[in-house]
């Protein structure tokens, strides 16, 4: 009897242990999912300041910079959900504007998608998909270029202008041996609509655009292929990267494609992926220069982000860290500039304002 008791006492303490965890649990908050907007109409979950616990207060100190820096839209997202979304100057949730040279992401995507399909290697040379001559070089030096070169900015082609025919495109150096910003990474492009036989546009929609939900159309302007899209789309497309390229179950851009986009691509300039810039990185070069800069893109920003950045301060930020995606269209905060500015720095001293 005296074993029965013993047992019973101990099943009743087991028992008990399990009920206070249970109680526990149903009493913690649930884990939050990453939210994905359906694919068409308006409606977006949304998450407030409050919720999150960060500062009010710093939100129209924020809002009047944004309007004060010639911006026209403004979008923050955690967790996939809308913590922010405003607009400037006359400028509407409808209304589209360009992504500049922060599309060059959506080029870097849909690259790795066509090379995941099988129809390209990066580390092939250009000219197996769009033939020789695409340069004025020698056909040995042409051939050193590879997708990889021109995803990662070291072709070793001339800079000195954004012009893209042959007679532009001349000899610099040896391809990987040199970075410098230049416009040929619109050749990946052509390579793609070469190896797929389908227009650039078309793969581009069937393959990202529609899958996403995103609007909007590519046009031609000054030897560069522009997007133009809403801003809700803009966020559509960084929320997918957020998530390692995957849209709910559908993994959109393999991950190890991603992970490369969204790393050191080459050891000249550490601040710069597959088209992407990267935060955080003990040196970087700018636009247009070839010196190195010790110490992190954005001082203020997290060091984990990395970020799409286009001519007149269009950008994506994304910070994994903080499941962040932001972003900011709009005419230059001052004055007209390349890919950075010191409105980086700027803007970031403010959204981190919102929650520190």
């Amino acid at each position: 009897m005296e074993l029965i008791n013993h047992y019973l006492k101990r099943s009743s303490r087991i028992l008990f242990l399990f009920l206070l965890t249970a109680c526990s649990n149903d009493n913690d908050s649930p884990v939050e999912t990453t939210y994905f907007p359906p694919l068409a109409g308006n409606t977006w979950e949304t998450k407030s300041i409050s919720s999150l616990g960060w500062n009010q207060n710093a939100v129209q100190s924020l809002l009047d910079f944004l309007e004060l820096k010639n911006s026209k839209s403004f979008i923050l997202l955690i967790d996939g959900r809308i913590v922010m979304e405003n607009y400037f100057n006359g400028h509407t949730a409808s209304k589209g504007w360009y992504w500049a040279s922060a599309g060059k992401t959506l080029t870097s995507a849909v690259t790795g998608i066509a090379a995941q399909e099988g129809y390209i290697n990066i580390n092939h040379k250009v000219s197996d998909y769009i033939g020789t001559g695409w340069t004025s070089l020698p056909l040995a030096k042409e051939n050193l270029i590879t997708n990889k070169h021109l995803l990662s900015m070291t072709s070793g082609l001339d800079d000195s202008n954004d012009c893209v025919t042959p007679a532009c495109l001349t000899y610099k150096a040896d391809a990987g041996t040199r970075w410098a910003y230049h416009n040929v990474y619109v050749k990946l492009q052509d390579v793609v609509a070469q190896a797929t036989k389908q227009s650039w546009n078309n793969y581009f929609n069937a393959k990202l655009r529609d899958k996403i939900g995103m609007e909007g159309n590519w046009f031609q302007i000054d030897n560069n292929s522009v997007y133009f899209s809403t801003s809700r789309s803009m966020a559509r497309f960084g929320l997918l990267i957020a998530n390692k390229g995957k849209w709910e179950n559908t993994q959109i851009i393999n991950e190890n494609f991603w992970n490369e986009a969204t790393n050191t691509s080459q050891n000249i300039n550490l601040g710069y992926g597959y088209l992407w810039w990267l935060n955080g990185k003990s040196s970087y070069h700018l636009p247009q220069s070839q010196l190195q800069i010790p110490g992190s893109i954005i001082p203020s920003a997290p060091n984990d982000m990395y970020m799409a950045l286009g001519k007149n301060d269009q950008k994506i930020y994304i910070v994994p860290s903080k499941k962040m995606v932001v972003i900011r269209m709009g005419d230059a905060a001052d004055g007209s500039n390349f890919a950075l500015s010191d409105f980086d720095d700027a803007l970031w001293k403010k959204i981190k304002a919102l929650y520190e």
